[in-house]
């Protein structure tokens, strides 16, 4: 089996726990990013399996670039996997009270993040032969409801930059014209209509979480998209249902 390493975006939650964990499991080398220092080695920690624990703010262009910087003084030359669970929700009565501060809250934790992250690694991720971009989107995406303006708004934004990318793998590999070769690397969407973990279960023991998907299941498709074709893969809008 071939040891990449990844970095986990997001890595402070719980569905970034459970990545890093499962990746680590894997035999792949994980680094995983949280804006607060003491959260995000607690959670490097947790996950196990000599977890990497790395602190950006992923909203700031500058610092994903120093946070590139640092990987390289590591000794990683190269990213071959970006697995972005960066989010938030914010939520209203209607479309009149979505308020300036919530559309720019969910900009930027739902797309800022995605393109600071995957300009600053795209060349690391195309010259891979296991590369990979993943992010996590909502149903809320293509089924938006008035509550929930700002929140599908920016995650139908993230997805549109997620397929671009995907385009611009396709192009440089399978799609070029010029010298096409193999695709090998992948830009995927992965779609839950809300993520649930064993702490909101215990909070809530009479809840059933009806179409939730589980921090759990969500690793193992993690795991899965490097285990499969690239060719199969990129530009895909996957559903993890229950």
């Amino acid at each position: 089996m071939t040891t990449l390493n990844i970095l986990v975006t997001g890595g402070s939650s719980a569905s970034g726990i459970a990545v890093a964990r499962a990746l680590g499991a894997a035999g792949h080398k994980v680094l995983t990013v949280g804006s607060d220092e003491a959260r995000i080695k607690a959670a490097a920690a947790e996950a196990g399996h000599e977890a990497t624990p790395l602190v950006c703010n992923l909203a700031g262009l500058q610092s994903v670039k120093d946070l590139a910087g640092t990987v390289r003084g590591l000794g990683i030359e190269n990213i071959d996997g970006v697995i972005h669970l960066v989010g938030g929700w914010r939520g209203a009565k209607g479309i009149e009270d979505q308020t300036d501060e919530d559309w720019e809250a969910m900009e930027r934790s739902a797309v800022t993040t995605l393109r600071n992250v995957s300009r600053v690694f795209y060349h690391q991720l195309e010259s891979s032969p296991h590369g990979r971009l993943a992010m996590v989107s909502s149903t809320a995406a293509t089924a938006p409801t008035a509550a929930a303006a700002s929140y599908a708004a920016a995650k139908a934004a993230a997805e549109a930059w997620t397929l671009a990318v995907a385009d611009g793998f396709s192009r440089a590999q399978s799609a070029n014209k010029d010298a096409p070769a193999e695709q090998h690397s992948a830009a995927v969407i992965l779609v839950v209509k809300a993520l649930v973990d064993a702490t909101m279960r215990k909070a809530q023991p009479e809840r059933r979480f009806p179409g939730f998907t589980d921090v759990e299941e969500l690793a193992t498709a993690v795991v899965g998209l490097f285990e499969q074709p690239a060719a199969a893969l990129n530009g895909q809008r996957i559903l993890l249902a229950p």
